[in-house]
């Protein structure tokens, strides 16, 4: 494969666009708090990372896509403009989770076990435990799961004793102490280059996918819809 590389991340609080070679090498990236800004933000962060790099859609060989999980619409936003260009300029995608990627940025060169909490609304917490190789694949152990705030806690101490680092993304987890804050920066600062050699990896190896079956990684229903007899119906669940 010739040509760039580019991955889109926009499932924590901070959107993160970044491009680099085909074997996964990081070039030049950029990130930002995104907050609820992912539809006015995305676009342009996207042209601006290109034409620094002076890098012209049609140069890119391929698209890297951070599925979650994390909030609904910026994961939405991310995902179909990820989607949107693979489709249009013919090149493969790879769908990489989120909490992967932001275990191998933590435990990059470490190698381990890491559980990664990430903010699910005001107050719950996505949980994934993941394995990170010294070679800085990662893998996940079992699927993210969501929890409500009284079962953090024993979550968090049940994966510690058995081993594992906890990656806090949110910095100001009540969960976390000290050396926790520290590789959930260094998970932040590390996304997008983690995100290029994973899905470089997964793309050498044939492990693309097809831009319309490439889906986001949906712990829950998004705020306001639960499942009722196979269509969709309103839920008290207000995050």
């Amino acid at each position: 494969m010739s040509g760039w590389l580019l991955a889109i991340d926009t499932a924590t609080r901070q959107a993160t666009v970044t491009l680099g070679t085909p074997d996964g090498r990081l070039i030049v990236g950029h990130d930002w708090p995104v907050g609820h800004t992912h539809a006015e933000t995305l676009l342009p962060a996207l042209r601006e990372l290109l034409a620094g790099a002076a890098v012209a859609p049609a140069d890119l060989a391929g698209i890297v896509a951070g599925t979650g999980p994390g909030g609904f619409t910026g994961l939405r936003v991310g995902l179909a403009t990820a989607k949107t260009l693979a489709h249009g300029l013919g090149i493969p995608i790879a769908g990489i989770a989120t909490t992967d990627a932001l275990a191998a940025a933590a435990l990059a060169g470490q190698g381990g076990d890491a559980l990664v909490l990430l903010p699910a609304g005001p107050s719950d917490r996505y949980l994934a435990l993941v394995r990170v190789a010294r070679d800085g694949t990662a893998r996940a152990i079992e699927p993210p799961r969501l929890l409500a705030p009284a079962d953090v806690g024993q979550a968090v101490a049940d994966a510690i004793a058995a081993g594992a680092r906890l990656v806090p993304v949110d910095l100001a987890d009540a969960h976390a102490v000290a050396p926790d804050v520290a590789l959930g920066r260094a998970a932040l600062a590390g996304l997008g280059a983690a995100l290029l050699r994973l899905g470089a990896r997964a793309l050498a190896r044939g492990r693309g996918e097809r831009a319309d079956e490439l889906v986001p990684t949906y712990v829950t229903l998004p705020r306001g819809v639960a499942a009722a007899g196979g269509g969709a119906a309103w839920s008290p669940d207000l995050r």
